[in-house]
Protein backbone atom coordinates (compact mmCIF):
# COMPACT_ATOMS: atom_id res chain seq x y z
CA UNK A 1 0.00 0.00 0.00
CA UNK A 2 1.50 3.20 -1.03
CA UNK A 3 0.29 7.20 -0.40
CA UNK A 4 0.32 9.42 -3.71
CA UNK A 5 0.08 13.09 -3.61
CA UNK A 6 -1.78 15.35 -6.11
CA UNK A 7 -0.71 18.92 -6.64
CA UNK A 8 -3.47 21.02 -7.32
CA UNK A 9 -3.49 25.03 -8.12
CA UNK A 10 -6.80 27.29 -8.56
CA UNK A 11 -6.76 31.36 -9.03
CA UNK A 12 -10.04 32.78 -9.04
CA UNK A 13 -11.97 36.12 -8.17
CA UNK A 14 -15.18 35.92 -5.93
CA UNK A 15 -17.94 37.32 -7.58
CA UNK A 16 -20.06 40.22 -5.56
CA UNK A 17 -23.10 38.12 -5.31
CA UNK A 18 -21.59 36.14 -2.56
CA UNK A 19 -20.75 39.42 0.09
CA UNK A 20 -21.39 38.91 3.38
CA UNK A 21 -20.83 35.41 3.37
CA UNK A 22 -18.06 33.12 4.67
CA UNK A 23 -14.93 32.26 3.17
CA UNK A 24 -15.41 28.43 3.41
CA UNK A 25 -19.07 28.61 2.38
CA UNK A 26 -18.35 30.68 -0.66
CA UNK A 27 -15.72 28.25 -1.98
CA UNK A 28 -17.53 25.21 -1.55
CA UNK A 29 -19.89 26.72 -3.53
CA UNK A 30 -17.07 27.89 -6.11
CA UNK A 31 -15.37 24.40 -5.96
CA UNK A 32 -18.39 22.08 -5.67
CA UNK A 33 -15.78 18.66 -5.95
CA UNK A 34 -14.80 19.23 -2.97
CA UNK A 35 -16.09 19.17 0.77
CA UNK A 36 -16.62 22.31 2.88
CA UNK A 37 -14.57 20.55 5.58
CA UNK A 38 -11.63 19.95 3.24
CA UNK A 39 -11.89 24.00 1.61
CA UNK A 40 -11.60 25.00 5.60
CA UNK A 41 -8.60 22.66 6.35
CA UNK A 42 -6.91 24.23 3.39
CA UNK A 43 -7.84 27.63 5.09
CA UNK A 44 -6.52 26.63 8.09
CA UNK A 45 -3.29 25.21 6.52
CA UNK A 46 -1.96 28.69 4.81
CA UNK A 47 -2.48 26.98 1.55
CA UNK A 48 -5.49 29.27 0.89
CA UNK A 49 -4.69 33.25 0.07
CA UNK A 50 -6.83 35.79 -0.26
CA UNK A 51 -5.41 39.06 -2.19
CA UNK A 52 -2.22 37.28 -1.28
CA UNK A 53 -2.58 37.14 2.69
CA UNK A 54 -3.82 33.72 4.78
CA UNK A 55 -6.68 34.45 6.71
CA UNK A 56 -9.25 31.69 8.34
CA UNK A 57 -12.39 30.24 7.25
CA UNK A 58 -14.82 32.31 8.84
CA UNK A 59 -13.70 35.30 7.34
CA UNK A 60 -16.48 37.31 5.61
CA UNK A 61 -16.28 38.03 1.90
CA UNK A 62 -16.60 41.59 0.63
CA UNK A 63 -16.74 40.18 -3.02
CA UNK A 64 -13.83 40.77 -5.50
CA UNK A 65 -11.05 39.21 -3.43
CA UNK A 66 -8.54 37.82 -5.48
CA UNK A 67 -8.19 33.84 -4.14
CA UNK A 68 -5.26 31.75 -4.92
CA UNK A 69 -5.07 27.81 -3.68
CA UNK A 70 -1.92 25.58 -3.24
CA UNK A 71 -2.54 22.11 -1.76
CA UNK A 72 -0.87 18.73 -2.39
CA UNK A 73 -4.09 16.48 -2.16
CA UNK A 74 -3.57 13.19 -0.40
CA UNK A 75 -5.19 10.53 -2.64
CA UNK A 76 -6.54 7.70 -0.66
CA UNK A 77 -4.58 4.63 0.07
CA UNK A 78 -3.81 2.44 -3.35
CA UNK A 79 -5.95 -0.83 -2.54
CA UNK A 80 -5.22 -3.82 -5.13
CA UNK A 81 -7.86 -4.15 -7.48
CA UNK A 82 -9.13 -7.58 -7.59
CA UNK A 83 -10.99 -10.05 -10.35
CA UNK A 84 -14.06 -10.44 -8.14
CA UNK A 85 -17.38 -11.00 -9.36
CA UNK A 86 -20.05 -8.04 -8.96
CA UNK A 87 -23.60 -7.85 -9.50
CA UNK A 88 -24.02 -4.42 -10.67
CA UNK A 89 -27.36 -3.45 -11.00
CA UNK A 90 -27.41 -0.22 -12.14
CA UNK A 91 -24.57 2.07 -13.78
CA UNK A 92 -23.81 5.11 -15.39
CA UNK A 93 -21.15 8.09 -15.29
CA UNK A 94 -22.33 8.89 -12.07
CA UNK A 95 -22.89 6.12 -9.85
CA UNK A 96 -22.60 2.36 -9.25
CA UNK A 97 -25.62 0.32 -7.81
CA UNK A 98 -24.22 -2.85 -6.26
CA UNK A 99 -25.97 -5.93 -5.07
CA UNK A 100 -23.25 -7.03 -2.11
CA UNK A 101 -23.65 -11.20 -1.56
CA UNK A 102 -23.17 -13.15 1.39
CA UNK A 103 -19.77 -13.40 2.99
CA UNK A 104 -18.18 -10.22 1.21
CA UNK A 105 -16.59 -7.36 2.92
CA UNK A 106 -17.13 -4.15 1.56
CA UNK A 107 -13.56 -2.53 2.70
CA UNK A 108 -10.45 -3.30 3.34
CA UNK A 109 -9.22 -3.72 7.10
CA UNK A 110 -8.27 -5.59 10.13
CA UNK A 111 -8.42 -9.55 9.33
CA UNK A 112 -9.55 -8.51 5.56
CA UNK A 113 -6.53 -6.77 3.77
CA UNK A 114 -7.96 -7.82 -0.02
CA UNK A 115 -10.81 -9.79 -1.26
CA UNK A 116 -13.28 -7.00 -0.68
CA UNK A 117 -15.79 -5.31 -2.41
CA UNK A 118 -13.53 -2.08 -2.64
CA UNK A 119 -10.92 -4.67 -4.58
CA UNK A 120 -13.36 -5.30 -6.54
CA UNK A 121 -14.44 -2.30 -7.76
CA UNK A 122 -11.19 -1.03 -8.24
CA UNK A 123 -10.92 -3.64 -11.04
CA UNK A 124 -14.17 -2.32 -12.67
CA UNK A 125 -13.59 1.41 -13.03
CA UNK A 126 -9.61 1.95 -11.63
CA UNK A 127 -10.75 5.78 -11.26
CA UNK A 128 -12.27 5.08 -8.04
CA UNK A 129 -8.72 5.03 -6.72
CA UNK A 130 -9.20 8.64 -6.42
CA UNK A 131 -12.46 9.24 -4.61
CA UNK A 132 -12.50 8.16 -0.25
CA UNK A 133 -12.99 4.32 0.15
CA UNK A 134 -13.07 3.83 -3.72
CA UNK A 135 -16.78 5.45 -4.02
CA UNK A 136 -18.72 3.42 -1.30
CA UNK A 137 -21.25 5.57 0.12
CA UNK A 138 -22.16 3.68 2.85
CA UNK A 139 -21.41 -0.01 4.16
CA UNK A 140 -23.72 -3.07 4.94
CA UNK A 141 -22.11 -5.85 7.35
CA UNK A 142 -20.22 -9.11 5.65
CA UNK A 143 -23.16 -11.24 6.31
CA UNK A 144 -26.04 -8.14 5.43
CA UNK A 145 -26.84 -8.84 2.03
CA UNK A 146 -28.24 -6.26 -0.76
CA UNK A 147 -28.23 -2.84 -2.32
CA UNK A 148 -25.22 -0.25 -1.43
CA UNK A 149 -24.46 3.02 -3.70
CA UNK A 150 -20.83 3.69 -4.68
CA UNK A 151 -20.22 7.60 -6.41
CA UNK A 152 -17.63 7.94 -9.52
CA UNK A 153 -17.04 11.17 -9.28
CA UNK A 154 -16.04 13.74 -6.46
CA UNK A 155 -19.23 15.55 -7.27
CA UNK A 156 -21.12 12.41 -6.92
CA UNK A 157 -19.62 11.76 -3.64
CA UNK A 158 -20.11 14.99 -2.33
CA UNK A 159 -23.85 14.98 -3.41
CA UNK A 160 -24.91 11.31 -2.35
CA UNK A 161 -22.88 11.52 0.97
CA UNK A 162 -24.90 14.59 1.98
CA UNK A 163 -27.91 12.77 1.12
CA UNK A 164 -26.74 10.52 4.13
CA UNK A 165 -26.00 13.48 6.07
CA UNK A 166 -29.69 14.70 5.87
CA UNK A 167 -31.31 11.33 5.95
CA UNK A 168 -32.54 11.53 2.21
CA UNK A 169 -31.19 8.65 1.58
CA UNK A 170 -33.88 5.75 1.28
CA UNK A 171 -32.30 2.51 2.49
CA UNK A 172 -34.71 -0.21 3.19
CA UNK A 173 -34.41 -3.44 4.69
CA UNK A 174 -36.08 -7.34 4.92
CA UNK A 175 -35.56 -8.87 8.50
CA UNK A 176 -36.86 -12.59 9.76
CA UNK A 177 -37.21 -11.89 13.28
CA UNK A 178 -37.92 -13.98 16.64
CA UNK A 179 -41.42 -13.90 17.61
CA UNK A 180 -44.28 -13.17 16.52
CA UNK A 181 -45.07 -9.04 16.39
CA UNK A 182 -48.47 -7.72 15.96
CA UNK A 183 -47.71 -4.02 14.23
CA UNK A 184 -44.90 -1.97 13.25
CA UNK A 185 -43.34 0.85 15.03
CA UNK A 186 -40.22 2.71 15.60
CA UNK A 187 -37.12 2.27 17.98
CA UNK A 188 -35.51 5.44 18.75
CA UNK A 189 -32.73 4.86 20.88
CA UNK A 190 -28.98 6.19 20.69
CA UNK A 191 -26.34 3.25 19.89
CA UNK A 192 -22.16 3.20 21.03
CA UNK A 193 -19.51 0.78 21.09
CA UNK A 194 -20.55 -1.72 24.19
CA UNK A 195 -18.73 -1.03 27.33
CA UNK A 196 -17.08 -4.47 27.91
CA UNK A 197 -16.81 -5.68 24.50
CA UNK A 198 -15.64 -3.52 22.02
CA UNK A 199 -16.59 -5.25 18.79
CA UNK A 200 -20.18 -5.11 19.44
CA UNK A 201 -22.55 -1.73 19.92
CA UNK A 202 -25.18 -1.17 22.48
CA UNK A 203 -28.41 1.17 23.37
CA UNK A 204 -26.41 3.88 25.35
CA UNK A 205 -27.80 7.09 26.56
CA UNK A 206 -24.47 8.54 25.62
CA UNK A 207 -24.25 7.10 22.29
CA UNK A 208 -25.63 9.38 18.72
CA UNK A 209 -28.64 9.00 18.23
CA UNK A 210 -29.99 6.13 15.84
CA UNK A 211 -33.67 5.67 14.55
CA UNK A 212 -35.36 2.46 12.98
CA UNK A 213 -38.68 2.17 11.17
CA UNK A 214 -40.47 -1.44 10.56
CA UNK A 215 -43.58 -2.45 9.38
CA UNK A 216 -44.74 -6.32 9.37
CA UNK A 217 -44.80 -7.30 6.18
CA UNK A 218 -45.52 -11.33 7.36
CA UNK A 219 -46.51 -13.06 10.03
CA UNK A 220 -45.86 -16.84 11.04
CA UNK A 221 -46.21 -19.05 13.97
CA UNK A 222 -43.08 -17.36 16.20
CA UNK A 223 -41.20 -15.09 13.62
CA UNK A 224 -42.24 -12.27 12.18
CA UNK A 225 -40.85 -11.06 8.20
CA UNK A 226 -40.31 -7.02 8.54
CA UNK A 227 -39.58 -4.21 6.42
CA UNK A 228 -37.53 -1.89 8.01
CA UNK A 229 -36.27 1.33 6.91
CA UNK A 230 -33.16 3.39 8.38
CA UNK A 231 -33.53 6.71 9.64
CA UNK A 232 -29.59 7.02 10.79
CA UNK A 233 -26.82 4.44 10.12
CA UNK A 234 -25.03 3.67 12.42
CA UNK A 235 -23.15 0.30 13.07
CA UNK A 236 -25.08 -2.97 13.48
CA UNK A 237 -28.01 -0.80 13.91
CA UNK A 238 -30.92 -2.76 12.84
CA UNK A 239 -29.86 -5.79 14.46
CA UNK A 240 -28.89 -3.85 18.57
CA UNK A 241 -31.78 -2.42 17.75
CA UNK A 242 -34.01 -5.72 17.36
CA UNK A 243 -32.20 -7.30 19.67
CA UNK A 244 -32.85 -4.76 22.14
CA UNK A 245 -36.95 -4.89 21.58
CA UNK A 246 -36.55 -8.66 22.59
CA UNK A 247 -37.17 -9.59 18.76
CA UNK A 248 -33.30 -10.49 17.86
CA UNK A 249 -32.92 -11.30 13.87
CA UNK A 250 -33.01 -15.09 12.94
CA UNK A 251 -29.05 -15.82 12.71
CA UNK A 252 -27.38 -13.67 14.02
CA UNK A 253 -24.74 -14.49 15.55
CA UNK A 254 -23.63 -11.45 17.60
CA UNK A 255 -26.84 -10.12 18.79
CA UNK A 256 -29.59 -13.02 18.19
CA UNK A 257 -29.53 -15.23 21.22
CA UNK A 258 -30.44 -18.71 21.70
CA UNK A 259 -32.46 -20.19 18.94
CA UNK A 260 -36.43 -20.45 19.85
CA UNK A 261 -38.42 -23.14 18.57
CA UNK A 262 -41.79 -23.32 18.32
CA UNK A 263 -43.85 -26.19 19.98
CA UNK A 264 -45.21 -28.50 16.94
CA UNK A 265 -42.63 -27.03 14.25
CA UNK A 266 -42.17 -29.23 11.12
CA UNK A 267 -38.59 -31.14 11.27
CA UNK A 268 -37.71 -29.00 8.32
CA UNK A 269 -38.12 -25.80 9.81
CA UNK A 270 -36.07 -26.64 12.58
CA UNK A 271 -33.09 -27.90 10.60
CA UNK A 272 -33.23 -24.77 8.55
CA UNK A 273 -33.23 -22.84 11.70
CA UNK A 274 -30.60 -24.18 12.80
CA UNK A 275 -28.91 -24.24 9.58
CA UNK A 276 -29.04 -20.09 9.04
CA UNK A 277 -26.08 -19.31 10.14
CA UNK A 278 -26.22 -15.30 9.40
CA UNK A 279 -28.16 -12.54 9.83
CA UNK A 280 -31.69 -12.67 8.11
CA UNK A 281 -31.22 -9.25 6.91
CA UNK A 282 -31.15 -8.01 3.27
CA UNK A 283 -30.96 -4.50 1.79
CA UNK A 284 -33.76 -5.03 -0.70
CA UNK A 285 -34.45 -1.41 -1.25
CA UNK A 286 -32.02 2.02 -2.21
CA UNK A 287 -33.42 5.33 -3.35
CA UNK A 288 -31.57 8.75 -4.07
CA UNK A 289 -31.70 11.87 -6.25
CA UNK A 290 -29.69 11.54 -8.90
CA UNK A 291 -26.49 13.81 -8.70
CA UNK A 292 -26.80 14.99 -12.45
CA UNK A 293 -30.43 15.03 -13.18
CA UNK A 294 -31.94 15.57 -9.92
CA UNK A 295 -34.28 12.74 -10.43
CA UNK A 296 -35.18 10.39 -7.66
CA UNK A 297 -34.75 6.74 -8.85
CA UNK A 298 -35.25 3.64 -6.41
CA UNK A 299 -34.14 0.43 -7.28
CA UNK A 300 -35.83 -3.01 -5.42
CA UNK A 301 -34.06 -6.62 -5.82
CA UNK A 302 -35.84 -9.76 -4.67
CA UNK A 303 -34.37 -11.96 -1.34
CA UNK A 304 -30.97 -13.68 -1.70
CA UNK A 305 -31.83 -18.05 -2.52
CA UNK A 306 -31.12 -18.31 1.72
CA UNK A 307 -33.38 -15.87 3.09
CA UNK A 308 -36.12 -16.86 0.38
CA UNK A 309 -36.16 -20.60 1.18
CA UNK A 310 -36.18 -19.68 4.89
CA UNK A 311 -39.35 -17.86 4.48
CA UNK A 312 -40.85 -20.79 2.06
CA UNK A 313 -39.99 -23.25 5.34
CA UNK A 314 -41.76 -20.98 7.42
CA UNK A 315 -44.65 -20.22 5.24
CA UNK A 316 -44.97 -24.15 5.09
CA UNK A 317 -44.95 -24.43 9.45
CA UNK A 318 -47.29 -21.82 9.38
CA UNK A 319 -49.78 -23.58 7.36
CA UNK A 320 -49.12 -26.69 9.20
CA UNK A 321 -50.71 -24.90 12.26
CA UNK A 322 -53.77 -22.88 10.95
Amino acid sequence: MTIDSKKIHYTLDIPEKYASERLDQTLAKLLPDYSRTLIKEWIESGAVLVNGSSTKAKTTIKGGEHVTIDVTLKTQAQWEAQAIPLRIEYEDDTLIIVNKPVGLVVHPGAGNADQTLLNALLHHASELQALPRAGIIHRLDKDTSGLLVVAKTPAAYKHISLQLKKRSLLREYQAIVCGTMISGGTIDAPLDRHPLQRTRRAVMDTGKPAVTHYRVAEKFRAHTRLKLQLETGRTHQIRVHMAHIHHPIVGDPVYGGRIQLAKGITPELKQALKNFQRQALHAFALGLIHPVTDEFMRWEIELPEDMAQLVQTLRNDYKTAT
